[in-house]
């Protein structure tokens, strides 16, 4: 079971008392994951699909809650690879349906307002949680960080995206062949619309992943940073000892100032010594001893030119 749907089955069994909710939360789903079916004389149904048991039976639970029409529920298997059994609640069109459908606001379909009033907090975070459940999807924790609702509506997904600003959950918005996806992309934000929808377990697991992910790369990051420094080190090091080689071997190491050759034995002594290593040896601070090294390298490369000018 993927992340996903462990969190798609902790909210399909999340306790909803109030009607409001439950008919927001409903709508929701409906609006997301169904099909209205048109009879004669204005009757209306629904079809809702999905692939996950305990979602269906979430809509069928909270439909018989609220309508005294009784469902259709059908089984059907899935072509694709992994053969994922679908599940279809189905109202057949009447008059009833109609009335049912007008009460959750998925008929007839405004594209210019919200699906419902959605007043109050409770009322909002139920609206999402069917949202979710309808066609949503969030990555296992160890990987990069990612929740997304998906729709055909671009008036239903301004909904979805206007909930989650207000609950200050940095979500943005884009399309997809043909689809629109609000999304969110930040560690703290999936965790927080975890919170915000119910998932208290799945939250959990979420935070715990990600506290180690978090305390793994820092490490990472402490231990790339300090074999950087180390390289630093030792590449400096090694030019350094070349400098002083090359003056050595063209006779001209004798004309350097004493303290010059203080500093260039003083290397000699210790080949893999830092600078601050060298400089509490020799008593001077790391400024003045890297001048020392600077002025070495100046004689050495002054060596390189005139044999360049030679040839």
């Amino acid at each position: 079971m993927s992340f996903a749907e462990e969190v798609k089955n902790e909210i399909a069994h999340y306790k909803t008392w109030d009607a409001a909710c439950r008919n927001a939360e409903l709508s929701a789903l409906l609006w997301m994951g169904g099909e209205v079916l048109r009879g004669s004389r204005g009757q209306l149904g629904i079809a809702f699909t999905t692939s996950h048991n305990a979602v269906a039976r979430r809509v069928l639970q909270m439909w018989r809650q609220a309508f005294s029409i009784r469902p259709e529920v059908r089984v059907r298997k899935g072509l694709r690879l992994r053969k994922r059994n679908y599940y279809i609640v189905q109202i057949p069109p009447s008059a009833a349906g109609a009335a049912a459908l007008q009460a959750l606001a998925v008929w007839p379909e405004n594209k210019e307002a919200a699906p419902l009033s959605l007043t109050g907090m409770e009322v909002q975070r139920a609206f999402l949680r069917g949202a979710f459940m309808g066609n949503g999807s969030v990555n296992q924790p160890k990987g990069d960080y990612h929740l997304e609702i998906v729709t055909t509506r671009l008036f239903l997904a301004k909904v979805v995206l206007r909930l989650m600003k207000r609950f200050h959950l940095p979500a943005r918005m884009t399309d997809r062949k043909g689809a629109y996806l609000v999304y969110i992309k930040e560690g703290n934000g999936v965790a927080d619309f975890l919170q915000q929808i119910g998932a208290t377990q799945a939250y959990l697991q979420f935070e715990s992943v990600r506290v180690v992910k978090e305390m793994r790369n820092n490490v990472n990051r402490v231990v790339n940073c300090e074999t950087a420094n180390l390289q630093k080190t030792v590449d400096a090091a090694v030019k350094q000892r070349r400098n002083i080689e090359i003056l050595q071997a063209v006779g001209k190491y004798g004309k350097l100032s004493l303290k010059l050759q203080e500093a260039a034995e003083l290397r000699l002594a210790n080949p893999e010594a830092t600078l601050s290593e060298l400089a509490a040896k020799s008593g001077l601070t790391k400024s003045g001893l890297s001048h020392r090294f600077k002025k070495i390298a100046l004689w050495a490369e002054n060596e390189g030119q005139h044999k360049n000018e030679k040839k």
